[in-house]
């Protein structure tokens, strides 16, 4: 079971150079590999991931759940 609280410290810690680690998280590693190269693809995607973390966790969450 995935937390969101969890998603969202390591999502600020794309401010401090490790972007992409709440995609791992949820198992997106396609694009966490992106946001891991591109630096959130230059802190935009960063910021957008703010609210759509929420909606990646309950679909994580429903998936193995």
């Amino acid at each position: 079971m995935k937390d969101k609280q969890v998603a969202y410290l390591l999502w600020i810690l794309s401010f401090f150079g490790f972007a992409g680690l709440h995609r791992f998280y949820c198992r997106r590693y396609i694009t966490a590999f992106i946001w891991f190269f591109t630096l959130g693809l230059f802190f935009i995607g960063t910021i957008i991931d703010a609210f759509l973390i929420p909606a990646m966790v309950n679909r994580e969450n429903r998936r193995f759940g």
